[in-house]
């Protein structure tokens, strides 16, 4: 679980087992996860849009990493609480840094082995630039988060598009197959407005969507 990144060094990791791009970021690049750039081609008040989560809702970030989103997220709803998650405490660490972090009093920050406790309690999850690093234990672990009215929001690189950012198109899926391996996961997946760089994915657990 890597969150918002642009590139991944590889790692010989047994957690990853059916990642796309078995890789974990390296901190020391954390840098260009606050790249301002990146809302131009991702705009956050998109994100916040798609999400749609109700009042008083419980939304996490899978794979936050400098929690420059989870941030964009807290700030356009102070109406709904925000669990910003990461495998790598230094990500953690940057995003708990920052000046406007620290003002937001709707958002925590958690590592990978605090989701038991918020199995099945979670109304909105957003995984930004993840899908692709997703080993199918933490896929799993991810749909286990959801409540009965739940969705997952995911967002990453299209491999179908030529870009001058992200990672290589041989890393990362396409729309149909990232939509075929949530489906093999149990999860009833929906076609969103793509974004420039992006496909946008609205998965809810098949049982949920019947």
């Amino acid at each position: 679980m890597h969150g918002h990144r642009n590139s991944a060094a590889p790692v010989d990791d047994p957690s990853r087992a059916g990642a796309k791009q078995p890789g974990r970021f390296d901190p020391q690049r954390a840098a260009r996860l606050d790249d301002p750039s990146r809302f131009e081609y991702l705009p956050p008040e998109r994100v916040v849009e798609l999400l749609d989560a109700p009042p008083g809702a419980l939304v996490v970030d899978f794979g936050t990493g400098t929690g420059t989103y989870a941030i964009r997220v807290a700030i356009a709803r102070p109406d709904v609480a925000v669990v910003a998650i990461d495998e790598q405490p230094e990500m953690l660490d940057h995003l708990r840094a920052k000046p406007e972090a620290k003002a937001l009093a709707n958002l925590r920050t958690a590592l990978p082995e605090e989701l038991p406790a918020l199995r099945g309690r979670v109304a909105r999850v957003f995984a930004l630039n993840v899908l692709h690093e997703l080993g199918d234990d933490s896929l799993r672990a991810l749909g286990a988060l959801l409540g009965p009215e739940g969705f997952v929001l995911f967002v990453d690189w299209n491999a179908e598009i030529e870009r001058p950012v992200g990672p290589p198109r041989d890393h990362v899926y396409g729309p149909e197959e990232a939509a075929e391996r949530l489906e093999r996961f149990g999860f009833a997946v929906e076609r969103l407005e793509p974004f420039r760089y992006h496909y946008a994915l609205r998965a809810r657990l098949a049982r949920a969507a019947r």
